[in-house]
């Protein structure tokens, strides 16, 4: 789901120093799918057979990558990408042609220093230990993929309201989230997560499974 931000009435968040990257981007043409070689390519610039697993099968079977990339090249802007985990998104974006100036933070450590060792020579994108409460000054893409539920109900809202804050006029703010209903896929995600929080690969486990109407 995607919000404008002249659809928005936020109240600015608390800011951090980082410098906001300019406007004056060039024009994107329409984004090519990377092939099964870029993706395997990517996946090696990450260090151990594990890490690279798991950023190869992401990278070929999760349809939000391609996603972004269109939306992001169709309204070339800067991209903050709020929990950006190990960075795959700013790999697809590279590989797609939509060179856009990139901003990944996430509260993980250890996820950021891989992202920043798999694309330690890409001078316009750029990894940052940082928490979803003390949001940078921003104004482009804004991105909060499959982050929400990890975070209170209040949490949820002021990430909500503060994202919607740093979106640019005629760019756009690109969500993620499993919603709280009754359908199979909420059941399945729900099995899902648990196994997700006893692998560890998630710091914090699930808080609150926002509504659509909510979010909305």
């Amino acid at each position: 789901m995607a919000s404008e931000s002249q659809q928005t009435t936020a109240k600015p968040a608390r800011e951090t120093g980082v410098t906001t990257p300019s406007l004056a981007v060039p024009p994107v043409s329409r984004p090519t799918r990377p092939d099964a070689a870029q993706l395997r390519s990517i996946s090696r610039r990450y260090t151990g057979r594990w890490l690279q697993g798991y950023a190869h099968g992401k990278l070929r079977s999760d349809p939000v990558y391609a996603a972004a990339a269109g939306e992001i090249a169709a309204r070339p802007a800067p991209v903050l990408d709020v929990g950006c985990g190990i960075g795959l998104l700013a790999h697809y974006l590279q590989a797609a042609g939509c060179r856009v100036p990139y901003l990944g933070v996430d509260v993980d450590e250890i996820k950021i220093r891989s992202a920043r060792l798999a694309m330690h020579n890409v001078a316009q994108a750029r990894f940052e230990t940082g928490s979803c409460e003390t949001l940078v000054r921003w104004q482009g893409h804004v991105l909060l993929l499959d982050i929400l539920h990890y975070l209170d109900g209040p949490v949820q809202h002021a990430l909500l309201r503060a994202a919607a804050n740093r979106v640019a006029p005629g760019a756009a703010l690109i969500i993620r989230t499993v919603v709280s209903d009754h359908s199979w896929r909420f059941a399945a995600t729900r099995i899902e997560e648990m196994f997700i929080h006893r692998s560890r690969w998630i710091r914090n486990g699930t808080r609150d499974y926002p509504r659509l109407d909510a979010l909305r």
